[in-house]
């Protein structure tokens, strides 16, 4: 936490009731009222899993549809070629091509938030998984990200697609908008993703999957979910 804000977070951290949780509704008004920051944050909805992330039957991956969207102007790069190429590019893609990108990328390009690949350039971008791995930009099939129907996954992307991946914390963090949506857009992807955590479930998963939900906004203090009330929000 920043010096300059210290002051300011502790008096958020005030607002706070010991030990309560907050149906999703309350924790939304609570964040906005604790915000004091001169941007417009993001809203974030952190998940503690009762999963064990070192087993490979119990990762939890996934994408989720957000409703009211994400508030941010997203960069879309497809790797296809022809016809495909020439969909993506119709859909809105900003960065569309095979060979010219690949040489951009191994030469520390990185000017965009998500990649999009068709199958068959699969083999040929298989080299940038050590640059475009760790910062999660591969292209992944069991995220959607490589397809044929790239049209429609550049239109998804646009519209407020996001993916998320457990840590080996076994916990997940998934942006939800921006805090200046209202608080019915807010709460309808916060709805989104916790239905798209719960249908990722694992089927190994044993006992209790999500252990717990906390919302919290950029340099904001976390709010504890109802975790009841939160499931019931399921989309």
């Amino acid at each position: 936490m920043p010096k300059k804000h210290g002051k300011k977070y502790l008096e958020a951290l005030k607002l706070l009731e010991p030990g309560k949780l907050y149906q999703p509704q309350e924790a939304i008004a609570l964040l906005k009222k604790m915000n004091y920051v001169k941007f417009d944050p993001t809203l974030e909805v952190h998940m503690r899993l009762g999963v064990d992330p070192r087993h490979a039957d119990q990762m939890v991956r996934g994408v989720a549809l957000l409703p009211a969207g994400t508030g941010k102007d997203v960069k879309v790069l497809v790797f296809a070629q022809g016809e495909k190429a020439r969909e993506a590019e119709a859909a809105g893609a900003d960065f569309v091509g095979l060979d010219d990108l690949i040489k951009q990328i191994e030469n520390d390009w990185l000017g965009f938030d998500v990649a999009i690949a068709t199958p068959d350039v699969m083999p040929k971008i298989g080299r940038l998984g050590r640059k475009l791995g760790p910062r999660g930009l591969m292209p992944n099939p069991k995220t959607g990200t490589v397809t044929m129907d790239v049209a429609r996954a550049v239109n998804e992307v646009k519209a407020g697609r996001v993916e998320f991946r457990i840590d080996r914390t076994a916990l997940l963090h998934v942006p939800a908008g921006k805090l200046s949506f209202s608080d019915e857009a807010l709460l309808s992807n916060v709805a989104a993703i916790i239905d798209a955590v719960m249908r990722a479930k694992p089927a190994s998963s044993k006992g209790a999957y999500i252990r717990n939900i906390v919302l919290a906004s950029t340099m904001s203090p976390g709010v504890p979910l109802d975790l009841q009330s939160a499931l019931s929000l399921r989309v």
